[in-house]
């Protein structure tokens, strides 16, 4: 590295370093905060870091049996999510790369409730899915079917969030796998075919292939999103009815807000944190050995 871009290069760290230091402050802090209180015996009635306890908050959390159920639902939750989010977008993905008229009108659409809030999404469902009022029971009395109490059951709550979240986030995954799809080039395909290869020889042997670095990001990003999941169960459930939707990322807000007890919210939040890194860490390192 000559001088000239020696000199560059520190030229580029001193303009960045302001919003280093300001992000540095605003995302670390909060954490930095959330893990000291974790060895505290911090509440909302005693609001003092006087009574140091260790790692007694970590053992009562790990051994909490609400916790452990929140924590079963989240990765049921997380599991059915990606994975069908992922095979209804790949599909959709792989039918519209090959779509040549109204293509855009077709984007259109499918950002459309991507780009709806969260809780705008929750309320809205969450009226279509009235057990007396909704249009869905409306609708479906036309065919004979009785009212069904989408989210009054243990049952029909977990399907019918995980549909409200596949509803809301497929698009994402669709975008991300449809630019995939967009970027590999149209002579590998040429030459199969005049190989004789046949669609699924094309798909396995040229479009899987090309597309594993986008599958892998889009899944390890839709997971840790997924993982965070809030809104939508404040909205339409708050982890009802019983504790059959209880996310993880509700139950620490509930331990922390409705239990009062900060200092084992804080245990909890921490153990989601450790749990985020260990998949980002991968996410990071692959896409450092893309770059080189």
């Amino acid at each position: 590295m000559n001088k000239i871009e020696l000199h560059d290069r520190r030229f580029g760290y001193l303009f960045i370093s302001p919003a280093v230091i300001i992000l540095s402050i605003v995302i670390l802090a909060p954490i930095a905060i959330a893990i000291i209180t974790s060895f505290y015996d911090y509440t909302l009635i005693n609001r003092s870091l006087d009574t140091f306890i260790g790692l007694k908050n970590y053992f009562e959390s790990i051994s909490n049996e609400k916790f452990i159920h929140a924590s079963i639902v989240t990765i049921s939750f997380v599991f059915f999510v990606v994975l069908l989010e992922f095979l209804i977008g790949f599909l959709i993905a792989i039918l519209l790369n090959q779509v040549e008229k109204f293509r855009n009108i077709y984007y259109f659409i499918l950002l459309i409730p991507l780009l709806i809030n969260p809780v705008v999404v929750g309320l809205i469902w969450r009226m279509f899915l009235h057990p007396q009022l909704g249009i869905l029971n409306y609708l479906i009395g036309f065919i004979g079917i009785e009212p069904i109490n989408w989210l009054g059951d243990p049952q029909n709550a977990f399907l019918t969030i995980i549909f409200v979240d596949i509803w809301h986030q497929v698009s994402f995954m669709i975008i991300l796998l449809l630019a995939g799809l967009a970027s590999i080039p149209e002579e590998p395909y040429e030459a199969a075919r005049v190989d004789g290869a046949n669609a699924f020889e094309q798909f396995k042997d040229i479009t899987l292939p090309y597309m594993r670095p986008v599958i892998i990001i889009t899944l390890l990003i839709r997971l840790i999103f997924a993982l965070k999941t809030y809104d939508l169960i404040y909205i339409m459930t708050k982890g009802g009815p019983g504790d059959a939707t209880d996310l993880i990322s509700y139950y620490i807000y509930r331990s922390a807000f409705i239990g009062l007890d900060l200092g084992q919210a804080a245990s909890m939040s921490v153990f989601l944190l450790i749990v985020v890194c260990i998949i980002v860490y991968p996410l990071f390192k692959y896409m450092s050995r893309a770059d080189e």
